[in-house]
């Protein structure tokens, strides 16, 4: 799905957010003795298809979204393939300028700019805050009034507890100011959308009256919410207006900071981009182009490889699909299979059918966790279990004290018996919503239809396919959802990100008092003794609640055939593009 997203995906809020989990340019510099000549083309298959040139947003939010958002968008930082924050001071610079109240001034450099030609200035980096802070929210969920306007899909909690931004005179820099200390602060905040385009596609003259509006708008109160429209019409616009399946005719809608511009998209087939030439403030990739095929499936990936039609794939296996990257090896190609920080789950909606508590864990008790894990993961892993965290992997090392302690062996096995009781003779008809097109979601779809009709439950297919499903989720048209979350290990705003009351990936309607106190906190602490603390506690909430069940860890495998080198994976939701300007031809 999209998960959106363990640890949502890719400038701050994409860095710090979850995500949902599925021929040559011009010229080039002259080559010295030596140096490896830059240019060339190299073809990556995806299986997921791309919907959005706005992945910071909870409908933007999948994983190929993200990438292409990444390699087309530069900012203050970057995350290397060990989840370790890696500054970019060509673009710009951070610094923290106080540590009580906690500060940081944010500074782009002179010169960076979008692809036409507009500074990347004050106005991107305030719009970019508006987004992800929620500050002018007054919605409140419970009672349905008041409005979200910025539907992002980062966890807004950190950025929601600074005030209205100082603007640097420079006009190139901004400072925020925490209320409290905030443990995410390094990759909370990064630049998003360009500004300029924004405030024209949302009806206003420029920039300028963006930023006007913004500062003369109240901070949300949703005891007193007020109807602001002209905001309501740019954010309308930030949410939705960069939705897309093929280019736009408006080149505004598909700007460059990064090192590759878009050039051109066949809808759920294909898209190329091309080298940014103008792009000066990060690394210079080596390769002139890229052209993305979007296979839809692992083996049609795979026949791409083998066919010369691609150069990398880096697809989810599942069990019994060994076969099909048998001879990669053999044939030049550099095969690399690893654990991903990303799991598999099943969400309970917390409204019609899955409202009463006994029914949630009714279906629960029917589950078949670890026939899914022999199904999906098979082989891939020697002696391969359920996950039986929602916040922690198994590497981690707080992860098997709390799956001890937090209810999960409650879920070991099936337990027909106990759901029927739980059930008194009701047959409750169920709705799973899932990707038709993900085979290790179809296969636990059709796992647990099986299972829960022994205790009585009528599971209904509510799948769609690939393009479309994630933007379902949140909706009322299925009482459950198969999906899947990948991060980063940086920073713990991952976790309110999806369980928090309201969050922007929060798609379920859960909410719990205990674990929104306990959030909060999270949020509030750079001790990381304590942070596990925190986190084990709201695991231990979410279990008790019968919120649902997290499945297994995902498996990534890349393969990279001869004529590309410089490729790295990253068991983050990037994958192999957070180093794309270091690929080259071999």
């Amino acid at each position: 799905m999209r998960l959106r997203r363990l640890a949502r995906y890719i400038t701050a809020a994409a860095a710090a957010a979850l995500v949902l989990s599925g021929c040559s340019g011009g010229g080039t510099a002259p080559v010295m003795v030596g140096e490896v000549k830059r240019g060339g083309v190299a073809t990556v298959a995806e299986v997921n298809a791309f919907s959005s040139f706005n992945p910071y947003s909870a409908d933007g939010n999948t994983d190929i979204n993200s990438k292409i958002g990444y390699i087309t968008h530069s900012g203050f930082y970057y995350l290397d393939d060990k989840a370790a924050v890696v500054r970019n001071e060509k673009f710009g610079r951070f610094e923290k300028v106080s540590d009580n109240p906690l500060k940081v001034r944010y500074t782009v450099n002179e010169g960076v700019k979008w692809s036409d030609g507009e500074a990347i200035d004050a106005g991107d980096l305030l719009l970019s805050w508006a987004a992800g802070s929620g500050y002018f929210d007054d919605a409140d969920p419970q009672a349905g009034t008041g409005t979200t306007f910025f539907s992002a899909a980062a966890d807004t909690s950190g950025l929601a507890g600074t005030v209205f931004p100082e603007l640097g005179d420079d006009g190139r820099s901004i400072t925020l100011e925490y209320a409290t200390p905030y443990a995410d602060w390094e990759v909370a905040f990064d630049v998003g959308l360009p500004a300029h385009v924004v405030a024209a596609k949302g009806g206003l003259n420029d920039e300028e009256d963006l930023v006007e509006l913004l500062r003369d708008s109240p901070r949300g109160n949703p005891e007193k919410p007020e109807a602001n429209p002209e905001l309501k019409a740019i954010s309308d616009f930030w949410n939705s207006g960069f939705d897309t399946k093929s280019l736009p005719d408006d080149p505004s809608l598909y700007l460059s900071s990064g090192p590759y511009i878009v050039r051109d998209i066949v809808p759920e087939s294909s898209m190329r981009l091309v080298r940014n030439r103008d792009y000066v403030w990060g690394a210079e990739p080596w390769l002139d182009e890229i052209t993305i095929r979007f296979t839809g499936a692992l083996p049609a990936a795979v026949d791409a490889l083998r066919n010369g039609q691609a150069d990398i794939i880096s697809p989810q296996p599942s069990a019994g699909t060994e076969q099909l990257f048998a001879g990669l090896a053999d044939q030049g190609n550099t095969v690399e299979r690893y654990e991903q920080s990303g799991y598999d789950h099943l969400d309970l909606n917390f409204s019609g059918v899955f409202e009463d508590e006994d029914v949630r864990e009714a279906f629960l008790k029917t589950v078949p966790r670890q026939a899914i894990v022999d199904a999906v993961v098979g082989e891939m892993l020697p002696d391969p279990k359920p996950l039986d965290s929602h916040v922690f992997l198994p590497a981690h090392p707080k992860y098997a004290d709390t799956a001890r302690n937090n209810g999960s062996s409650e879920y070991t096995e099936v337990d027909v018996e106990g759901a029927r009781a739980l059930l008194e003779g009701a047959t409750p008809t169920v709705r799973i919503l899932y990707n038709r097109d993900n085979p290790n979601r179809a296969r636990a779809f059709a796992l647990i239809r099986d299972s829960a009709a022994q205790a009585g439950f009528q599971v209904e297919d509510g799948g769609q396919g690939s393009a479309d499903w994630a933007r379902s989720l949140g909706g009322s048209g299925h009482d459950a959802a198969l999906l899947g979350w990948i991060g980063t290990s940086a920073g713990v705003s991952r976790v309110p990100q999806i369980f928090r009351t309201g969050a922007g990936s929060n798609f379920n309607g859960f909410s719990d008092a205990d674990a929104d106190r306990a959030m909060e906190q999270l949020a509030g602490t750079t001790d990381l003794g304590r942070q596990d603390e925190l986190l084990a506690d709201i695991d231990k909430q979410i279990w008790e609640n019968a919120y649902g069940l997290p499945l297994y860890q995902t498996i990534g495998t890349t393969v990279v055939g001869p004529r590309i080198t410089g490729v790295k994976s990253s068991s983050g939701p990037l994958g192999v593009w957070w180093n794309v300007w270091e690929w080259r031809l071999a």
